[in-house]
């Protein structure tokens, strides 16, 4: 059973920096990639940034382009998220996911999902 905890959420203020990790258990993830999601009050899960596992391939929605960073450490199987220049728009609950489809903006691709963890800008 694939178990996804995320830590490190918080209150930052605008222009501040927050890391998020995501710990992966349950089963080998070499093949798969690792999403970033974010849901604010009233909105749908919107798509952050995602890695894969295997060589460590970034992609990352447009509105966090430059400012926010995924990496993985594959000995640990967790991965991160580095947000610097934060902005109140950032606020929401942040979730990390597991994919196997190449289609990883997509939050239907994810089959596995941790808990989300808030994250708050303060402006």
């Amino acid at each position: 059973q694939v178990h996804l905890v995320e830590s490190g959420g918080g209150l930052a203020q605008a222009g501040g920096s927050l890391r998020l990790s995501c710990a992966a258990s349950g089963r080998t993830f070499s093949n798969d990639y690792m999403g970033w999601f974010r849901q604010a009050p009233g909105k749908e899960h919107e798509f952050v940034a995602a890695i894969t596992w295997s060589d460590g391939s970034t992609y990352y929605a447009d509105s966090v382009k430059g400012r926010f960073t995924v990496t993985r450490d594959s000995a640990k199987n967790t991965v991160y998220l580095q947000m610097n220049a934060m902005k109140p728009e950032d606020t929401a609950i942040y979730y990390c996911a597991t994919a196997a489809s190449e289609s990883i903006r997509a939050a239907q691709s994810y089959a596995d999902w941790g808990q989300g963890t808030q994250v708050t800008v303060a402006s």
